[in-house]
Protein backbone atom coordinates (compact mmCIF):
# COMPACT_ATOMS: atom_id res chain seq x y z
CA UNK A 1 0.00 0.00 0.00
CA UNK A 2 2.98 2.46 1.09
CA UNK A 3 4.46 1.46 -2.63
CA UNK A 4 1.42 2.85 -4.26
CA UNK A 5 0.85 5.59 -2.21
CA UNK A 6 4.65 6.89 -3.45
CA UNK A 7 3.74 5.83 -6.71
CA UNK A 8 1.01 7.63 -6.56
CA UNK A 9 2.76 11.11 -5.16
CA UNK A 10 5.43 10.85 -7.94
CA UNK A 11 2.87 10.36 -10.80
CA UNK A 12 0.73 13.64 -9.28
CA UNK A 13 3.90 15.82 -8.85
CA UNK A 14 5.00 15.11 -12.47
CA UNK A 15 1.52 15.41 -13.62
CA UNK A 16 1.77 19.30 -12.17
CA UNK A 17 4.83 19.71 -14.49
CA UNK A 18 3.08 18.72 -17.48
CA UNK A 19 1.44 21.46 -19.28
CA UNK A 20 -2.80 21.62 -19.26
CA UNK A 21 -4.23 19.13 -20.90
CA UNK A 22 -1.17 16.54 -21.88
CA UNK A 23 -1.78 14.24 -19.72
CA UNK A 24 -5.53 13.62 -21.62
CA UNK A 25 -3.88 13.49 -24.67
CA UNK A 26 -2.16 10.45 -22.95
CA UNK A 27 -5.46 8.99 -21.92
CA UNK A 28 -6.25 9.56 -25.39
CA UNK A 29 -4.14 6.53 -26.71
CA UNK A 30 -5.67 4.62 -24.99
CA UNK A 31 -7.23 3.00 -27.56
CA UNK A 32 -4.29 1.60 -28.91
CA UNK A 33 -3.76 0.36 -25.22
CA UNK A 34 -3.72 -3.78 -26.02
CA UNK A 35 -0.19 -3.95 -26.81
CA UNK A 36 0.88 -2.15 -22.87
CA UNK A 37 1.33 -3.85 -19.66
CA UNK A 38 -1.59 -3.75 -17.80
CA UNK A 39 -1.29 -2.57 -14.47
CA UNK A 40 -4.65 -3.33 -13.12
CA UNK A 41 -6.42 -6.49 -13.42
CA UNK A 42 -10.01 -5.23 -12.25
CA UNK A 43 -11.96 -2.15 -13.12
CA UNK A 44 -14.74 -1.13 -10.92
CA UNK A 45 -16.57 1.58 -12.83
CA UNK A 46 -19.75 3.23 -10.57
CA UNK A 47 -21.86 5.66 -12.51
CA UNK A 48 -24.10 7.83 -10.25
CA UNK A 49 -27.08 8.65 -13.09
CA UNK A 50 -28.26 12.54 -13.09
CA UNK A 51 -25.97 12.65 -9.40
CA UNK A 52 -24.39 16.01 -10.28
CA UNK A 53 -22.51 18.09 -7.32
CA UNK A 54 -25.43 19.38 -5.15
CA UNK A 55 -27.24 15.56 -5.27
CA UNK A 56 -23.71 14.22 -3.96
CA UNK A 57 -23.27 17.75 -1.42
CA UNK A 58 -26.62 16.64 -0.40
CA UNK A 59 -26.22 13.07 0.76
CA UNK A 60 -23.71 14.64 2.92
CA UNK A 61 -25.44 17.04 4.53
CA UNK A 62 -27.86 14.32 5.11
CA UNK A 63 -25.03 12.21 6.44
CA UNK A 64 -23.68 14.29 8.30
CA UNK A 65 -26.90 15.44 10.46
CA UNK A 66 -28.91 12.61 9.98
CA UNK A 67 -26.45 9.74 10.23
CA UNK A 68 -23.94 11.36 12.16
CA UNK A 69 -21.53 10.50 9.84
CA UNK A 70 -19.36 13.33 8.46
CA UNK A 71 -19.17 12.51 4.84
CA UNK A 72 -19.44 9.80 2.64
CA UNK A 73 -17.32 7.08 1.20
CA UNK A 74 -16.78 9.12 -2.03
CA UNK A 75 -14.53 12.01 -0.18
CA UNK A 76 -11.55 10.60 0.40
CA UNK A 77 -11.03 9.73 -3.30
CA UNK A 78 -12.04 12.90 -4.99
CA UNK A 79 -9.77 13.56 -8.17
CA UNK A 80 -11.73 16.34 -10.14
CA UNK A 81 -14.34 16.85 -12.61
CA UNK A 82 -15.53 16.08 -16.42
CA UNK A 83 -17.58 17.39 -18.71
CA UNK A 84 -20.74 16.21 -20.07
CA UNK A 85 -21.92 16.80 -23.57
CA UNK A 86 -22.62 15.07 -26.24
CA UNK A 87 -22.39 15.63 -30.47
CA UNK A 88 -24.96 17.65 -32.36
CA UNK A 89 -28.04 15.63 -32.86
CA UNK A 90 -31.73 15.24 -33.77
CA UNK A 91 -34.79 16.18 -32.01
CA UNK A 92 -37.48 14.91 -33.90
CA UNK A 93 -37.46 18.00 -36.47
CA UNK A 94 -34.81 20.37 -34.56
CA UNK A 95 -31.44 19.95 -34.38
CA UNK A 96 -30.02 20.11 -30.85
CA UNK A 97 -26.63 21.12 -29.71
CA UNK A 98 -25.65 18.13 -27.45
CA UNK A 99 -24.64 20.58 -24.76
CA UNK A 100 -27.05 19.10 -22.89
CA UNK A 101 -26.30 15.38 -22.89
CA UNK A 102 -28.77 12.13 -22.15
CA UNK A 103 -27.42 9.13 -20.56
CA UNK A 104 -27.08 6.89 -23.79
CA UNK A 105 -24.50 9.75 -25.43
CA UNK A 106 -22.50 10.41 -22.19
CA UNK A 107 -22.49 6.04 -21.69
CA UNK A 108 -21.23 6.00 -24.97
CA UNK A 109 -18.83 8.62 -24.20
CA UNK A 110 -17.47 7.17 -20.72
CA UNK A 111 -17.86 3.30 -22.06
CA UNK A 112 -16.47 3.29 -25.36
CA UNK A 113 -14.29 6.64 -25.63
CA UNK A 114 -16.53 8.04 -28.06
CA UNK A 115 -18.88 11.20 -28.73
CA UNK A 116 -22.43 10.43 -30.02
CA UNK A 117 -25.80 12.08 -30.54
CA UNK A 118 -28.67 11.51 -27.43
CA UNK A 119 -30.45 8.83 -27.14
CA UNK A 120 -27.46 6.31 -28.95
CA UNK A 121 -26.41 3.45 -28.00
CA UNK A 122 -22.57 2.90 -28.64
CA UNK A 123 -23.22 3.85 -32.44
CA UNK A 124 -21.34 6.69 -34.08
CA UNK A 125 -23.42 9.53 -35.59
CA UNK A 126 -24.28 8.76 -39.11
CA UNK A 127 -26.59 8.32 -41.42
CA UNK A 128 -25.28 4.72 -41.43
CA UNK A 129 -24.01 4.41 -37.81
CA UNK A 130 -21.07 2.16 -36.88
CA UNK A 131 -20.94 0.61 -33.44
CA UNK A 132 -18.19 1.52 -31.25
CA UNK A 133 -16.76 -1.34 -28.67
CA UNK A 134 -16.72 -0.94 -24.83
CA UNK A 135 -14.47 -1.41 -22.26
CA UNK A 136 -16.41 -4.64 -21.30
CA UNK A 137 -17.01 -5.87 -24.88
CA UNK A 138 -13.04 -5.25 -24.87
CA UNK A 139 -12.31 -7.13 -21.42
CA UNK A 140 -14.35 -9.85 -22.75
CA UNK A 141 -12.30 -10.25 -25.71
CA UNK A 142 -9.46 -10.03 -23.59
CA UNK A 143 -10.56 -13.23 -21.74
CA UNK A 144 -11.59 -11.34 -18.52
CA UNK A 145 -15.21 -11.51 -16.87
CA UNK A 146 -17.42 -8.99 -16.87
CA UNK A 147 -20.52 -7.73 -14.83
CA UNK A 148 -23.01 -5.17 -15.58
CA UNK A 149 -25.42 -3.36 -12.33
CA UNK A 150 -28.40 -1.21 -11.89
CA UNK A 151 -30.80 -0.10 -9.75
CA UNK A 152 -32.68 0.93 -12.75
CA UNK A 153 -33.58 -1.53 -15.26
CA UNK A 154 -30.92 -3.31 -16.78
CA UNK A 155 -31.87 -2.67 -20.33
CA UNK A 156 -31.85 1.13 -19.31
CA UNK A 157 -28.98 3.65 -21.03
CA UNK A 158 -26.62 3.21 -18.97
CA UNK A 159 -26.00 -0.95 -18.83
CA UNK A 160 -26.73 -1.22 -22.45
CA UNK A 161 -24.52 1.38 -23.54
CA UNK A 162 -21.46 -1.82 -22.43
CA UNK A 163 -22.87 -4.47 -24.20
CA UNK A 164 -25.28 -3.52 -26.91
CA UNK A 165 -25.53 -1.46 -29.80
CA UNK A 166 -29.05 0.53 -31.18
CA UNK A 167 -29.69 3.62 -32.59
CA UNK A 168 -32.06 4.69 -29.85
CA UNK A 169 -32.44 3.65 -26.50
CA UNK A 170 -35.92 2.95 -26.14
CA UNK A 171 -35.41 -0.31 -27.97
CA UNK A 172 -35.12 -2.28 -24.61
CA UNK A 173 -36.54 -5.52 -26.25
CA UNK A 174 -32.68 -5.94 -28.60
CA UNK A 175 -30.83 -4.34 -26.01
CA UNK A 176 -31.84 -7.38 -23.77
CA UNK A 177 -31.35 -9.79 -26.52
CA UNK A 178 -27.83 -8.31 -27.42
CA UNK A 179 -26.98 -9.15 -23.46
CA UNK A 180 -27.60 -13.07 -24.66
CA UNK A 181 -25.06 -12.71 -27.32
CA UNK A 182 -22.50 -10.54 -25.37
CA UNK A 183 -21.75 -13.19 -22.93
CA UNK A 184 -21.58 -10.70 -20.33
CA UNK A 185 -21.17 -12.70 -17.39
CA UNK A 186 -23.47 -11.06 -14.13
CA UNK A 187 -26.31 -8.91 -14.93
CA UNK A 188 -28.11 -7.39 -12.17
CA UNK A 189 -31.24 -4.68 -12.03
CA UNK A 190 -34.42 -4.51 -12.75
CA UNK A 191 -36.05 -5.10 -16.42
CA UNK A 192 -37.43 -8.24 -16.15
CA UNK A 193 -40.53 -7.09 -18.67
CA UNK A 194 -38.03 -6.80 -21.58
CA UNK A 195 -37.02 -10.92 -21.28
CA UNK A 196 -40.55 -12.19 -21.50
CA UNK A 197 -43.12 -12.20 -23.75
CA UNK A 198 -46.54 -10.57 -24.15
CA UNK A 199 -48.05 -13.32 -23.51
CA UNK A 200 -45.96 -14.04 -20.09
CA UNK A 201 -47.24 -10.41 -19.37
CA UNK A 202 -43.92 -8.87 -20.54
CA UNK A 203 -43.44 -6.24 -23.27
CA UNK A 204 -41.87 -9.08 -26.06
CA UNK A 205 -43.30 -9.38 -29.58
CA UNK A 206 -41.67 -12.87 -29.82
CA UNK A 207 -40.83 -14.84 -27.11
CA UNK A 208 -39.51 -14.88 -23.58
CA UNK A 209 -35.47 -15.34 -23.47
CA UNK A 210 -34.97 -16.08 -20.22
CA UNK A 211 -34.89 -20.21 -21.00
CA UNK A 212 -32.31 -19.08 -23.66
CA UNK A 213 -29.70 -17.45 -20.72
CA UNK A 214 -30.28 -20.66 -18.74
CA UNK A 215 -28.96 -22.28 -21.71
CA UNK A 216 -26.28 -20.70 -21.83
CA UNK A 217 -25.45 -21.07 -18.05
CA UNK A 218 -26.51 -18.46 -16.32
CA UNK A 219 -28.43 -19.13 -12.90
CA UNK A 220 -31.69 -16.54 -13.10
CA UNK A 221 -32.56 -15.03 -9.55
CA UNK A 222 -35.29 -12.49 -9.04
CA UNK A 223 -34.97 -11.40 -5.12
CA UNK A 224 -32.29 -11.03 -2.56
CA UNK A 225 -32.74 -14.29 -1.22
CA UNK A 226 -32.08 -15.95 -4.38
CA UNK A 227 -29.05 -13.77 -4.85
CA UNK A 228 -27.65 -14.30 -1.55
CA UNK A 229 -27.71 -18.12 -2.16
CA UNK A 230 -25.71 -18.49 -4.94
CA UNK A 231 -22.14 -18.76 -4.18
CA UNK A 232 -18.60 -17.52 -6.25
CA UNK A 233 -19.10 -21.37 -8.29
CA UNK A 234 -21.85 -19.40 -9.71
CA UNK A 235 -19.99 -17.26 -12.26
CA UNK A 236 -22.40 -16.64 -14.87
CA UNK A 237 -25.65 -14.95 -13.25
CA UNK A 238 -29.09 -12.77 -14.23
CA UNK A 239 -30.52 -11.10 -11.52
CA UNK A 240 -33.76 -9.70 -12.63
CA UNK A 241 -35.46 -7.56 -9.33
CA UNK A 242 -38.49 -5.75 -10.74
CA UNK A 243 -40.74 -5.84 -13.83
CA UNK A 244 -39.41 -1.81 -14.34
CA UNK A 245 -37.06 0.22 -12.58
CA UNK A 246 -35.72 -1.70 -8.55
CA UNK A 247 -38.10 0.51 -6.47
CA UNK A 248 -36.67 3.40 -4.38
CA UNK A 249 -34.45 2.87 -1.28
CA UNK A 250 -38.04 4.68 0.70
CA UNK A 251 -40.45 1.99 -0.94
CA UNK A 252 -37.93 -1.18 -0.92
CA UNK A 253 -39.36 -4.19 0.19
CA UNK A 254 -36.99 -6.77 2.31
CA UNK A 255 -36.74 -9.13 -0.68
CA UNK A 256 -34.95 -6.57 -3.06
CA UNK A 257 -31.44 -6.27 -3.11
CA UNK A 258 -29.69 -3.12 -2.60
CA UNK A 259 -26.72 -1.94 -4.91
CA UNK A 260 -24.48 -2.96 -2.26
CA UNK A 261 -25.44 -6.14 -1.90
CA UNK A 262 -25.34 -6.55 -5.58
CA UNK A 263 -22.45 -5.19 -5.69
CA UNK A 264 -20.90 -7.91 -3.04
CA UNK A 265 -22.19 -10.58 -5.20
CA UNK A 266 -20.88 -9.72 -8.67
CA UNK A 267 -17.47 -8.95 -7.11
CA UNK A 268 -17.66 -12.69 -5.71
CA UNK A 269 -18.32 -14.11 -8.71
CA UNK A 270 -16.25 -12.34 -11.10
CA UNK A 271 -13.04 -12.24 -9.13
CA UNK A 272 -12.61 -16.17 -9.59
CA UNK A 273 -10.60 -15.46 -13.07
CA UNK A 274 -6.95 -15.70 -12.74
CA UNK A 275 -7.36 -12.87 -15.92
CA UNK A 276 -9.35 -10.67 -13.62
CA UNK A 277 -12.73 -8.59 -14.13
CA UNK A 278 -14.29 -5.31 -15.31
CA UNK A 279 -17.66 -4.28 -14.16
CA UNK A 280 -19.41 -1.09 -14.03
CA UNK A 281 -22.24 -0.34 -11.27
CA UNK A 282 -25.06 2.10 -11.60
CA UNK A 283 -27.07 4.38 -9.27
CA UNK A 284 -29.85 4.68 -11.74
CA UNK A 285 -32.47 5.85 -9.96
CA UNK A 286 -30.45 9.45 -8.28
CA UNK A 287 -31.72 10.32 -11.75
CA UNK A 288 -35.24 9.34 -11.82
CA UNK A 289 -35.68 10.82 -8.53
CA UNK A 290 -33.92 14.07 -9.31
CA UNK A 291 -36.22 14.43 -12.80
CA UNK A 292 -39.42 14.21 -10.49
CA UNK A 293 -37.82 16.25 -8.37
CA UNK A 294 -38.30 13.84 -5.24
CA UNK A 295 -35.27 15.41 -2.94
CA UNK A 296 -36.43 12.64 0.08
CA UNK A 297 -36.06 9.68 -2.71
CA UNK A 298 -33.27 11.19 -4.10
CA UNK A 299 -30.68 11.18 -1.24
CA UNK A 300 -31.63 7.96 0.24
CA UNK A 301 -30.69 6.85 -3.58
CA UNK A 302 -27.27 8.71 -3.09
CA UNK A 303 -27.18 6.99 -0.08
CA UNK A 304 -27.53 3.62 -1.44
CA UNK A 305 -24.54 4.14 -4.61
CA UNK A 306 -22.38 5.34 -1.20
CA UNK A 307 -22.72 2.03 0.65
CA UNK A 308 -22.03 0.31 -3.33
CA UNK A 309 -19.23 2.33 -3.37
CA UNK A 310 -17.75 1.29 0.05
CA UNK A 311 -18.29 -2.50 -0.78
CA UNK A 312 -16.00 -1.51 -4.42
CA UNK A 313 -13.36 0.10 -2.36
CA UNK A 314 -13.04 -2.15 0.59
CA UNK A 315 -12.83 -4.96 -2.33
CA UNK A 316 -9.77 -2.85 -4.53
CA UNK A 317 -7.98 -2.15 -1.09
CA UNK A 318 -7.65 -5.81 -0.38
CA UNK A 319 -7.26 -6.46 -3.33
CA UNK A 320 -3.99 -4.74 -4.73
CA UNK A 321 -4.93 -4.70 -8.68
CA UNK A 322 -8.18 -3.43 -8.68
CA UNK A 323 -8.82 0.20 -10.12
CA UNK A 324 -11.90 2.30 -9.25
CA UNK A 325 -13.49 4.78 -11.27
CA UNK A 326 -16.89 6.57 -10.54
CA UNK A 327 -18.57 9.60 -11.92
CA UNK A 328 -21.57 10.69 -13.59
CA UNK A 329 -23.15 11.48 -16.99
CA UNK A 330 -25.24 14.36 -16.33
CA UNK A 331 -26.82 16.45 -13.69
CA UNK A 332 -30.34 16.48 -13.42
CA UNK A 333 -32.98 18.54 -11.73
CA UNK A 334 -30.82 21.37 -11.67
CA UNK A 335 -31.12 21.02 -8.08
CA UNK A 336 -29.53 24.32 -5.49
CA UNK A 337 -29.22 23.79 -2.34
CA UNK A 338 -31.33 27.28 -1.03
CA UNK A 339 -33.91 28.89 -1.93
CA UNK A 340 -35.71 32.35 -1.83
CA UNK A 341 -32.53 34.12 -0.77
CA UNK A 342 -32.80 32.50 2.69
CA UNK A 343 -29.41 32.04 4.02
CA UNK A 344 -30.19 28.26 5.51
CA UNK A 345 -31.86 24.70 4.74
CA UNK A 346 -34.43 22.94 7.31
CA UNK A 347 -32.20 19.95 7.36
CA UNK A 348 -34.57 18.86 10.07
CA UNK A 349 -37.26 18.28 7.46
CA UNK A 350 -35.28 15.82 4.64
CA UNK A 351 -36.09 12.40 6.53
CA UNK A 352 -39.83 13.48 6.44
CA UNK A 353 -41.17 11.92 3.91
CA UNK A 354 -41.78 8.28 4.41
CA UNK A 355 -42.96 6.90 0.61
CA UNK A 356 -41.10 7.87 -3.01
CA UNK A 357 -43.52 10.49 -4.57
CA UNK A 358 -43.95 7.86 -7.41
CA UNK A 359 -45.53 5.96 -4.84
CA UNK A 360 -47.42 9.22 -3.63
CA UNK A 361 -48.50 10.02 -6.95
CA UNK A 362 -51.45 7.34 -7.84
CA UNK A 363 -53.15 8.71 -4.00
CA UNK A 364 -52.11 12.25 -5.15
CA UNK A 365 -54.01 11.89 -8.38
CA UNK A 366 -57.54 9.95 -7.17
CA UNK A 367 -57.71 12.85 -4.57
CA UNK A 368 -60.88 15.42 -5.39
CA UNK A 369 -60.61 17.86 -2.97
CA UNK A 370 -57.68 19.79 -0.89
CA UNK A 371 -58.90 17.99 1.96
CA UNK A 372 -57.79 14.63 1.08
CA UNK A 373 -54.52 16.80 0.01
CA UNK A 374 -53.59 17.59 3.06
CA UNK A 375 -54.45 14.42 4.71
CA UNK A 376 -52.15 12.56 2.50
CA UNK A 377 -49.53 14.95 2.52
CA UNK A 378 -49.79 15.10 6.21
CA UNK A 379 -50.03 11.32 6.31
CA UNK A 380 -46.95 10.69 4.17
CA UNK A 381 -44.43 13.62 5.48
CA UNK A 382 -45.86 15.26 9.00
CA UNK A 383 -46.31 18.47 7.11
CA UNK A 384 -49.89 20.11 8.03
CA UNK A 385 -49.28 23.67 8.19
CA UNK A 386 -49.41 23.58 3.59
CA UNK A 387 -51.76 27.09 2.34
CA UNK A 388 -54.98 26.30 0.69
CA UNK A 389 -52.89 27.66 -2.33
CA UNK A 390 -50.58 24.94 -2.08
CA UNK A 391 -53.10 22.08 -1.74
CA UNK A 392 -55.23 23.41 -4.77
CA UNK A 393 -52.02 23.62 -6.76
CA UNK A 394 -51.12 20.00 -5.76
CA UNK A 395 -54.64 18.71 -6.57
CA UNK A 396 -54.37 20.74 -10.15
CA UNK A 397 -50.80 19.70 -10.79
CA UNK A 398 -47.70 21.47 -11.59
CA UNK A 399 -48.46 21.85 -15.93
CA UNK A 400 -46.04 19.50 -16.82
CA UNK A 401 -46.11 15.23 -17.44
CA UNK A 402 -45.21 14.81 -13.35
CA UNK A 403 -49.12 16.40 -13.23
CA UNK A 404 -49.75 15.98 -9.49
CA UNK A 405 -46.66 14.36 -8.53
CA UNK A 406 -44.30 17.33 -9.55
CA UNK A 407 -46.44 19.67 -7.74
CA UNK A 408 -46.33 18.01 -4.42
CA UNK A 409 -42.34 18.07 -4.51
CA UNK A 410 -42.32 21.84 -6.00
CA UNK A 411 -44.34 22.41 -2.39
CA UNK A 412 -42.26 19.98 -0.57
CA UNK A 413 -39.37 21.89 -1.69
CA UNK A 414 -40.10 24.87 -0.27
CA UNK A 415 -40.07 23.49 3.31
CA UNK A 416 -36.44 21.69 2.60
CA UNK A 417 -35.47 25.28 1.52
CA UNK A 418 -33.88 23.75 -1.96
CA UNK A 419 -34.89 24.58 -5.40
CA UNK A 420 -35.40 22.69 -8.44
CA UNK A 421 -34.72 24.38 -12.10
CA UNK A 422 -37.13 21.80 -14.01
CA UNK A 423 -37.62 17.96 -14.55
CA UNK A 424 -34.49 17.76 -17.17
CA UNK A 425 -30.90 17.39 -16.97
CA UNK A 426 -28.32 20.15 -17.06
CA UNK A 427 -24.89 20.72 -18.55
CA UNK A 428 -22.88 21.31 -15.56
CA UNK A 429 -19.43 19.27 -15.18
CA UNK A 430 -19.73 16.35 -12.84
CA UNK A 431 -17.58 14.26 -10.41
CA UNK A 432 -14.96 12.18 -10.56
CA UNK A 433 -13.32 10.12 -7.76
CA UNK A 434 -10.66 6.86 -8.62
CA UNK A 435 -8.36 4.70 -6.58
CA UNK A 436 -5.66 2.69 -7.61
CA UNK A 437 -3.27 2.86 -10.77
CA UNK A 438 -6.04 4.93 -12.76
CA UNK A 439 -5.94 7.92 -10.48
CA UNK A 440 -3.28 9.18 -12.84
CA UNK A 441 -5.22 9.75 -16.26
CA UNK A 442 -8.63 10.81 -14.45
CA UNK A 443 -7.23 14.15 -12.51
CA UNK A 444 -8.41 17.23 -12.73
CA UNK A 445 -10.74 19.01 -15.62
CA UNK A 446 -11.43 15.92 -18.07
CA UNK A 447 -13.66 15.25 -20.65
CA UNK A 448 -16.08 12.13 -19.90
CA UNK A 449 -14.68 10.11 -22.84
CA UNK A 450 -11.16 10.05 -20.93
CA UNK A 451 -13.08 7.59 -18.65
CA UNK A 452 -13.09 5.11 -21.24
CA UNK A 453 -9.51 5.61 -22.87
CA UNK A 454 -8.23 5.63 -19.01
CA UNK A 455 -9.50 2.24 -18.14
CA UNK A 456 -8.59 0.72 -21.52
CA UNK A 457 -5.14 1.82 -20.82
CA UNK A 458 -5.06 0.92 -17.15
CA UNK A 459 -5.98 -2.76 -17.92
CA UNK A 460 -4.53 -3.29 -20.87
CA UNK A 461 -7.40 -3.71 -23.54
CA UNK A 462 -7.50 -2.90 -27.12
CA UNK A 463 -10.87 -0.71 -27.74
CA UNK A 464 -9.30 -0.02 -31.58
CA UNK A 465 -9.05 -3.66 -32.70
CA UNK A 466 -12.71 -4.85 -30.76
CA UNK A 467 -14.40 -1.82 -32.36
CA UNK A 468 -13.25 -3.06 -36.14
CA UNK A 469 -13.97 -6.53 -35.06
CA UNK A 470 -17.67 -4.99 -34.46
CA UNK A 471 -18.00 -3.28 -37.52
CA UNK A 472 -16.94 -5.84 -39.78
CA UNK A 473 -20.51 -7.85 -38.44
CA UNK A 474 -22.91 -5.13 -38.07
CA UNK A 475 -24.09 -1.52 -39.59
CA UNK A 476 -26.87 0.84 -38.06
CA UNK A 477 -28.66 3.00 -40.70
CA UNK A 478 -31.49 5.47 -40.80
CA UNK A 479 -34.26 3.71 -42.62
CA UNK A 480 -38.20 3.60 -43.83
CA UNK A 481 -40.93 1.56 -45.56
CA UNK A 482 -42.08 1.67 -48.15
CA UNK A 483 -45.96 1.42 -49.31
CA UNK A 484 -45.30 -2.60 -49.53
CA UNK A 485 -43.84 -2.84 -46.02
CA UNK A 486 -40.00 -3.66 -47.56
CA UNK A 487 -37.56 -1.86 -45.89
CA UNK A 488 -35.32 0.93 -47.79
CA UNK A 489 -31.98 2.54 -47.19
CA UNK A 490 -30.24 5.88 -47.61
CA UNK A 491 -28.79 4.22 -50.86
CA UNK A 492 -25.87 6.62 -51.34
CA UNK A 493 -24.48 6.26 -47.51
CA UNK A 494 -25.15 2.82 -47.14
CA UNK A 495 -23.10 2.14 -50.10
CA UNK A 496 -20.33 4.59 -49.47
CA UNK A 497 -20.02 2.72 -45.95
CA UNK A 498 -20.06 -0.54 -48.07
CA UNK A 499 -17.39 0.92 -50.12
CA UNK A 500 -19.46 0.92 -53.24
CA UNK A 501 -18.74 2.89 -55.69
CA UNK A 502 -21.48 6.20 -56.50
CA UNK A 503 -21.82 8.14 -59.53
CA UNK A 504 -24.56 10.85 -59.27
CA UNK A 505 -25.66 12.52 -62.21
CA UNK A 506 -28.03 15.28 -61.32
CA UNK A 507 -28.35 16.37 -64.51
CA UNK A 508 -29.51 13.19 -66.34
CA UNK A 509 -31.31 12.19 -62.68
CA UNK A 510 -29.08 8.91 -62.96
CA UNK A 511 -27.46 7.69 -59.95
CA UNK A 512 -25.25 5.00 -60.45
CA UNK A 513 -23.57 2.52 -58.10
CA UNK A 514 -20.49 0.30 -59.04
CA UNK A 515 -19.15 -2.69 -57.52
CA UNK A 516 -16.75 -5.53 -59.37
CA UNK A 517 -18.49 -6.59 -62.37
CA UNK A 518 -21.78 -5.34 -61.05
CA UNK A 519 -23.58 -2.04 -61.93
CA UNK A 520 -27.02 -0.88 -60.98
CA UNK A 521 -28.65 2.39 -61.74
CA UNK A 522 -31.75 4.29 -60.79
CA UNK A 523 -33.22 6.97 -63.18
CA UNK A 524 -35.97 9.47 -62.19
CA UNK A 525 -35.54 8.18 -58.61
CA UNK A 526 -37.61 4.85 -59.16
CA UNK A 527 -36.56 2.98 -62.37
CA UNK A 528 -33.75 0.01 -61.32
CA UNK A 529 -31.48 -1.30 -63.84
CA UNK A 530 -28.99 -4.07 -63.01
CA UNK A 531 -25.80 -4.38 -65.79
CA UNK A 532 -28.46 -2.82 -68.14
CA UNK A 533 -31.02 -4.71 -67.67
CA UNK A 534 -34.69 -3.57 -66.03
CA UNK A 535 -34.99 -4.76 -62.64
CA UNK A 536 -38.15 -5.28 -59.82
CA UNK A 537 -35.87 -3.47 -57.41
CA UNK A 538 -37.53 -1.00 -55.56
CA UNK A 539 -36.63 2.65 -55.24
CA UNK A 540 -37.40 5.75 -54.01
CA UNK A 541 -37.16 9.35 -53.66
CA UNK A 542 -38.09 11.16 -50.55
CA UNK A 543 -37.01 14.51 -49.59
CA UNK A 544 -34.21 14.59 -52.35
CA UNK A 545 -32.87 11.18 -50.74
CA UNK A 546 -32.96 8.28 -52.66
CA UNK A 547 -33.92 4.88 -50.84
CA UNK A 548 -32.87 1.28 -51.66
CA UNK A 549 -34.00 -2.22 -50.82
CA UNK A 550 -30.93 -4.45 -49.23
CA UNK A 551 -31.34 -6.91 -52.10
CA UNK A 552 -29.78 -4.44 -54.27
CA UNK A 553 -27.42 -4.08 -52.34
CA UNK A 554 -27.15 -7.90 -52.08
CA UNK A 555 -26.31 -7.58 -55.64
CA UNK A 556 -24.20 -5.37 -55.76
CA UNK A 557 -21.64 -6.61 -53.20
CA UNK A 558 -22.05 -10.43 -53.49
CA UNK A 559 -22.77 -10.36 -49.77
CA UNK A 560 -25.18 -12.42 -47.55
CA UNK A 561 -26.85 -8.60 -45.79
CA UNK A 562 -29.82 -9.80 -43.25
CA UNK A 563 -32.14 -7.08 -41.96
CA UNK A 564 -32.08 -7.80 -37.92
CA UNK A 565 -35.82 -5.95 -37.61
CA UNK A 566 -35.66 -6.14 -33.63
CA UNK A 567 -32.29 -4.68 -32.87
CA UNK A 568 -32.56 -2.52 -36.61
CA UNK A 569 -29.32 -3.31 -37.64
CA UNK A 570 -27.89 -5.08 -41.14
CA UNK A 571 -25.80 -8.17 -39.88
CA UNK A 572 -23.17 -8.42 -42.65
CA UNK A 573 -22.37 -12.08 -43.49
CA UNK A 574 -18.65 -13.27 -44.98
Amino acid sequence: MKSFVRKSLVAALALIMLPFGAWQSDAALAAKAGSRQPVSKNVIVLIGDGMGPAQVAAARIYSKNKLKKPSLNLDSIYVGQATTFADKGEDGDTIVSGEVTDSASAGTAFATGHKTYNAAISVSNEDISKPFASVIEASKAAGKSTGLLTTARITHATPAVYAAHVRNRDNENAIATQYLESGVDVLLGGGRRHFVSKEDKGKRDDKTIIPDFEKKGYIVVYDKKGLAALTSKNQKILGLFHDSHVDYVLDRKPETPSLADMTAKAIEALSTNPQGFTMMVEGGRIDHAAHANDFGAMIQETLDFDAAVKVALDFAKKDGNTSVVITADHETGGLSLSRDNIYELNVDAWDAQQISSELLAPQLAQATSTTEIRELVRKYTGFSDLTEEELQYILQGDGTSYKQEGAFNQVMAKRYLIGWSGHGHSAVDVGVWAYGPIVQHVQGQIDNTAIATSIAQVAGLDLEKTTKDLQTKHLYPKYKGDNDGTVLFPAVKLAQALQIKVTDNKAAKVTTFAKGNVTLKVQGGSKVTVNGKASTLPAELDDNILYLSLEAFNQLTGQALKWDALSERIIILK
